[in-house]
């Protein structure tokens, strides 16, 4: 049985223009001026510059009269968005869905230059090869990796070579052609595993003992040299520990990736530009934004003239409304954004203050020994906003510092209690424990265990798994990785 029954219902929803000022604080600043690009583009009615802040005074007056031709009358006579047109309205007015897929920008610019593998196929034009002996050249070329590796069995690429290309031919052959491409630079390229890629540059290196030494340790004992078992290499190869130094330094001097360094010059490289500057002056901190975050906006003398025009006019004809129509629809858009890119501006600086007088003794010292414990409800309690636009400042924003540029959210850190009962950072724990390992004696690294002792009579006392979750966030290896002779 179907019936009808009215329900009252209070919902909360973000309207089009506050959407629009969420994502506005979300953007750094090189997106915030595209953004600005963007929408100098689309609405006519907004201008840069000083000399148009008349136009902008004088609209704002004109505002305010209710007379059958001002805005107000226009505001409230006639619904705008009925009269134009979905391509007349700036993008931001027509998605009120605060979850579409439209929030992201997905849009990733092309990089151009000669990559990788060309520089590869050209460099084959040096040697003497058959047909067939080139098409098998030029497809292992292209089997190599963004690192410099071929990571395929030989027998795959001979399936492949057959399947693809129409060539038979045998492992033999493919090996021989390798071993050509083992020639090409940058040296160790084509490699099929790191053994391989550091057994090929050392190799180009001579016959000076060191690099003898260093060649035969790979080829015979790799398994002992990486795990860094020194004494069987002492006692196997009969050999001091002087010698065995200097072989160890040829092979710590050979790139494991000698395709990373070329592959990488045609990747699109992001440029940081920080969004606020943090001076110390007479000993006390100066915060600034920056000056691309606070651009000259005003409404279009042009416009207004044609909305005075309007006004002016005693009879007006459908296509005049029709103009003013669009010409208010565009005004109050440009206004709208003028409005958003204020209130960025004010949120920025309002939680850059706050976050700067938080970690103020770090701001000064330089020291992340000094950081207090921060999180985002704390940010947001001070300033009484809510923790989603605290994250949005944080999560893309840059500050440059005396100390370089820093990423705002790295200010954030969880707490722990020390043996006083104070609450501490974890940062201050982690640059506690990169100091310590810093400092112990690579001839006896210490393990986690002792870590975890040494923490505990400095005052933090933190589990052995807790130190090697920090040291593996610190991207330090295990103590017997860390050994040194």
């Amino acid at each position: 049985m179907l019936k009808q029954q009215l329900n009252f219902k209070l919902s909360q929803k973000l309207s089009p223009q506050q959407i629009q000022l969420m994502k506005l604080i979300q953007l750094p600043t090189q997106s915030f001026e595209q953004r600005l690009s963007q929408e100098l583009e689309e609405n006519p009615a907004l201008d840069t510059g000083k000399e148009h802040e008349e136009s902008h005074e004088d609209f704002a007056s004109n505002s305010n009269q209710e007379d059958d031709l001002g805005n107000e009358k226009i505001e409230t006579d006639i619904n705008v968005d009925e009269y134009l047109s979905d391509d007349e309205i700036p993008s931001y007015r027509l998605s009120a869905n605060n979850y579409s897929s439209d929030d992201e920008e997905k849009s990733v610019p092309y990089a151009s230059g000669t990559s990788f593998n060309q520089h590869l196929q050209t460099q084959l034009n040096t040697f003497r090869l058959d047909d067939e002996e080139r098409e098998i050249a030029i497809f292992l070329v292209g089997s190599v990796d963004e690192s410099g590796y071929i990571r395929r069995p030989i027998a795959d690429i001979m399936d492949d070579l057959a399947f693809t290309q129409n060539i038979y031919t045998t492992e033999e052959r493919i090996e021989k052609v390798l071993q050509l491409v083992h020639q090409l630079d940058p040296a160790g390229v084509g490699a099929r595993n790191l053994q391989e890629c550091l057994l090929i540059q050392l190799k180009r290196k001579g016959d000076r003992k060191p690099v003898a030494l260093a060649i035969q340790i790979l080829q015979n004992s790799f398994d002992h040299f990486t795990k860094k078992h020194y004494q069987k290499l002492l006692s196997k190869y009969d050999i001091t520990e002087e010698e065995l130094k200097n072989a160890i330094e040829e092979i710590e001097h050979l790139n494991p990736k000698p395709g990373g360094a070329y592959a990488g010059n045609t990747r699109i490289v992001e440029h940081v530009v920080p969004d606020f500057t943090i001076q110390i002056i007479d000993g006390e901190l100066a915060l600034s934004l920056n000056g691309r975050n606070a651009p000259e906006l005003h409404v279009s003398r042009e416009y207004n003239n044609m909305m005075q025009g309007y006004k002016a006019t005693k009879e007006k004809t459908k296509s005049q409304k029709d103009a003013v129509i669009f010409i208010k629809q565009k005004l109050d858009a440009a206004k709208w954004f003028i409005e958003a890119v204020k209130q960025r501006q004010q949120t920025l600086m309002v939680t850059m203050t706050s976050i700067m007088h938080y970690q103020k003794a770090y701001f000064l010292s330089g020291d992340e020994r000094m950081l207090k414990p921060m999180i985002l409800k704390d940010i947001a309690d001070e300033i009484g906003m809510d923790v989603s636009t605290v994250s949005r400042v944080a999560n893309s924003k840059y500050v440059d510092t005396p100390y370089g540029t820093k990423l705002i959210k790295e200010f954030f850190s969880e707490s722990m209690t020390n043996d006083q009962g104070e609450e501490v950072s974890t940062k201050e724990i982690k640059k506690i424990l990169e100091i310590t390992i810093g400092e112990e004696d690579k001839k006896k690294p210490l393990t986690d265990d002792k870590l975890a002792k040494i923490l505990k009579e400095k005052g933090y006392p933190i589990a052995r798994r807790t130190v090697a979750k920090y040291r593996e966030q610190l991207d330090l290896p295990v103590a017997r990785l860390r050994k040194k002779i």
